[in-house]
C-alpha cells in the first residue's frame, strides 16, 4: 500500500467539503511555502503559540522560524524548553494545552472530513480536543483517507513505524500509541481550521 500517494481533484474536493461541514474550517494551498505564509497570516501578532511535536511543521519551516525567533509571537516553547526540572516542565507543557493557538499536524484524514490525532503522551491532543482557543492542523493531501478503517491502517502500517524510526535516530526509546481520538465535529464554528497541503508531508 502506497500511503504517500497524491490523490486526484475529485478525492480533494470531496475532503475539503467535509471538513468543512465538521466545522473543521479548510483551506487549499499548492505546497509547505505556500502552507507557511497562511499560517503566518492567520495568527495575530502578540498572540500566545503552543506548537506539537510534528515533521509537518518541521518540513514547512515553523520550527525552524519558532527557534530562530523570527517571529511576532508569544511562544510556550521558549518557556518550556530551557526548564530543566522534569516536573516543572510537566507543568508548563500541561498549561500550554490551553495556549490561543495550538499547532500541530494529524495522522489522516478521511474523505468525508473524518480527522485521527494520535499522541504517545497525549500532549497535542490535550490542545485540539478542548484545551486551546485556536487550533491549526497542517496536513498534506498524503494523509487522505478513504474511511476510518485506512485511517487506522495508515497509522499502524505507516505513520507509527517512521515515527518510531525517526525517533530512534535521535536517541530517543521510539514510540508508541498512547492516546488515539477521531475527531468527528467541531462545535465551536472557527475554533479549528485545517490548512490542506497539495504535496506529500509528515507521516
Amino acid at each position: 500500500m502506497d500511503w504517500n500517494q497524491i490523490p486526484g481533484k475529485a478525492v480533494i474536493d470531496k475532503t475539503m467539503a467535509g471538513l468543512r461541514e465538521r466545522n473543521f474550517n479548510p483551506v487549499l494551498v499548492t505546497d509547505r511555502g505556500e502552507a507557511l505564509r497562511k499560517l503566518q497570516q492567520m495568527i495575530p501578532a502578540g498572540s500566545e503559540v503552543m506548537t506539537g511535536s510534528s515533521t509537518t511543521l518541521m518540513e514547512i519551516g515553523l520550527t525552524d522560524l519558532l527557534k530562530q525567533g523570527k517571529h511576532p509571537w508569544r511562544s510556550w516553547k521558549d518557556r518550556i524548553l530551557p526548564e530543566k526540572d522534569p516536573a516543572k516542565q510537566a507543568d508548563l507543557r500541561r498549561a500550554s494545552t490551553t495556549a490561543e493557538y495550538f499547532l500541530g499536524s494529524v495522522q489522516a484524514v478521511t474523505e468525508t472530513g473524518q480527522v485521527l490525532g494520535v499522541d504517545a503522551s497525549g500532549s497535542r491532543q490535550g490542545g485540539y480536543v478542548f484545551g486551546a482557543k485556536h487550533v491549526i492542523w497542517v496536513v498534506g493531501v498524503n494523509k487522505i483517507v478513504s474511511d476510518l478503517d485506512m485511517a487506522f491502517r495508515r497509522l499502524h502500517e505507516h505513520s507509527v513505524p517512521l515515527e518510531d524510526a525517526r525517533m530512534k535516530k535521535t536517541g530517543a526509546p521510539g514510540t508508541f500509541i498512547g492516546k488515539m481520538v477521531v475527531y468527528e465535529r467541531e462545535g465551536i464554528p472557527d475554533r479549528i481550521s485545517t490548512i490542506l497541503v497539495e504535496e506529500r508531508l509528515g507521516f
